[in-house]
């Protein structure tokens, strides 16, 4: 009897993982990592945690890769929506129907999505409403319609045809042949097996065939082009934009500054015919003191906000401008996370791992592969680099660029040249950007393009390095040194001069020596969105290729973070100063 209670549990033991597994395959989705993301951001994008990624995805917390895919966990009861990826073959008709809502309720969900981003590996939400399920036909109806509301979810399809136990001697070529389907369907499912092995006693999710999925579509179908056709927004003009400043002036003399080059902006636009409704307003400091502005009741028809700066202030704001489809621009801030799931959020300010992966990839274009780069380290810095850094050297080593580690409490211009190609381009970056760093590292750097004037040397570095430029101008041009910023002016740059003769004939006062200038910050971010809105009216986010506004400091170069998300600033400038005395902005998008 005790044998037979015995191999009960074990059978019972034995059988437990695939129920497990069953239970839980339709909880979790593939997200494919792009530029820039980091775990933050996605886990953002989805409402979850950081750590309920790492569970399904082991070892994710020490490092992830573009193109590489994650297994996200479905909490539909906390997001009130549930994430689709796209799988091969499949139409924005046959995904209507498998979740009982309409093409045009998805549309509206997933604004960033089009006939040409539609395609295997993409994630969409789909909403989530109370209306009864609906049949085929039903959703064919409701799908040639052009004014459809937004429907209803019903319970997804299974998106695994089977669940298999991986047993001795079988391989991924033997699994594909048994299941009909290619490797690359079944790694996409499991990205677990990008590295070809297979472990005994593992459970795989196999996948439905792109041909099965194929062949499912039937021929009188409406085609994505259709129905992306049938749902999209009708154009119209703004004959007066109505935009709200909503700013602690009150208490931040800086926010002043940004809206006196906010007004010179409008004054521009103003004498080319556009017209516009300024509503401004102090939004105080506290995480309330917004409230009876949002409660006023022009603000529901406004085009776009500005604001707010105060951090706990955004989540209500934000709440406000997805309820009522209202732009809305966080001009400062670039840790707020509402931008990676409110459509019309606008961060002006990029968030770290984006930035860090566009001066990455600048870097890689500017240098390529004649670049030869020593990172200094000494001793006394605050590690305040570390994430940048360690980003920088995984970029190098995928691109075969080589690079060598100084590390001491004085480095000399003896270890600097030993660590030096004759044949190459010599960058040398501390991993600090802090002045104490610049004042050790200098002399022994000028020292060693006067022992080797041969040499190939150039200083690359940080955004605060603008901030001692007056102290180290001499130094700086000697080395021919760069630095990544997303804001930056020369005074004596034309459109600079031309600025501060304007805003001084106007507020008979000079702006504020910070960084950045918030004169020219309010007037770039107003003169690049209400130029736009002018132009393009409702249209505006499908036209950022379509027109260039050359910038008095700030660039702009937006980028939606997925396909229900907001918009990020991803542009970054490179300034250099040439061994020939001459200062170059470099713009890669141009």
């Amino acid at each position: 009897m005790k044998f037979f209670k015995t191999l009960y549990v074990m059978l019972a033991l034995s059988v437990l993982p695939i129920a497990a597994f069953s239970q839980s395959q339709d909880k979790f989705f593939l997200h494919t990592i792009t530029k820039g993301q980091s775990l933050y951001s996605i886990a953002s994008m989805y409402n979850v945690t950081i750590d309920d990624i790492v569970r399904l995805n082991p070892g994710s917390d020490q490092v992830i890769k573009e193109g590489k895919t994650l297994k996200i966990p479905q909490v539909t009861a906390k997001t009130k929506q549930t994430f689709h990826t796209i799988q091969s073959g499949e139409t924005l008709y046959r995904i209507s129907v498998n979740y009982n809502v309409s093409a045009n309720a998805i549309c509206q969900a997933n604004p960033g999505l089009s006939e040409k981003n539609f395609r295997a590996g993409q994630v969409i939400v789909i909403p989530v409403s109370n209306t009864p399920k609906k049949d085929a036909d039903n959703i064919r109806k409701s799908n040639n319609k052009t004014d459809n509301p937004i429907s209803s979810i019903g319970q997804s399809q299974n998106k695994w045809q089977d669940m298999h136990k991986v047993k001795k001697g079988e391989t991924i070529f033997s699994l594909c042949r048994q299941y009909h389907i290619t490797e690359d369907e079944l790694k996409a499912a499991n990205p677990e097996l990008k590295n070809g092995k297979l472990k005994k006693g593992s459970y795989l999710a196999i996948p439905y065939s792109s041909s099965v999925a194929t062949t499912n579509k039937q021929s009188n179908d409406p085609t994505n082009d259709e129905l992306f056709r049938n749902n999209k927004t009708e154009f119209h003009a703004y004959n007066k934009i109505k935009v709200a400043v909503i700013l602690p002036f009150k208490s931040d003399r800086r926010m002043v500054e940004y809206y006196e080059g906010f007004l010179l902006a409008a004054d521009s636009l103003k004498k080319k015919g556009t017209s516009l409704d300024i509503y401004t307003y102090d939004s105080g400091t506290s995480s309330t003191s917004i409230d009876p502005i949002l409660r006023k009741s022009e603000m529901k028809n406004m085009d776009i906000i500005i604001g707010p700066a105060v951090t706990e202030q955004i989540e209500p704001l934000s709440q406000f401008a997805q309820t009522n489809k209202i732009r809305t621009v966080i001009p400062f801030t670039s840790k707020d996370n509402h931008v990676f799931s409110n459509p019309y959020i606008y961060q002006i300010n990029t968030p770290q791992s984006y930035l860090f992966s566009e001066v990455y990839d600048h870097f890689i274009r500017k240098f390529n592969n004649n670049a030869n780069v020593i990172f200094l380290d000494t001793n006394d810095s605050s590690n305040d680099k570390l994430v940048f850094i360690n980003g920088l050297k995984s970029e190098l080593h995928d691109n075969h660029i080589p690079y060598t580690d100084l590390k001491g409490d004085n480095i000399l211009e003896a270890s600097m040249s030993a660590a030096a190609d004759t044949l190459k381009n010599n960058i040398f970056i501390p991993v600090s950007g802090s002045n104490v760093t610049l004042i050790k590292l200098l002399p022994q750097l000028v020292a060693l393009t006067k022992e080797h004037p041969g040499y190939e040397v150039h200083l690359f570095g940080y955004p605060e390095w603008q901030t001692y430029t007056s102290d180290h101008i001499h130094d700086f041009y000697t080395l021919g040194t760069y630095f990544y910023s997303s804001f930056y002016t020369n005074n004596l740059f034309p459109e600079a001069v031309s600025y501060s003769s304007l805003f001084r004939r106007w507020y008979g006062k000079e702006m504020a020596n910070t960084y950045p200038k918030y004169g020219m910050l309010g007037f770039d971010t107003a003169y690049y969105l209400l130029s736009g809105l002018s132009r393009f009216g409702n249209n505006l986010e499908e036209s950022f290729n379509k027109y260039t506004v050359t910038p008095i400091q700030t660039g702009f170069k937006f980028e939606r973070v997925n396909n229900w998300g907001g918009f990020i600033n991803k542009k970054v400038f490179f300034v250099h100063f040439a061994k020939n005395g001459e200062l170059i902005k470099s713009d890669f998008e141009q």
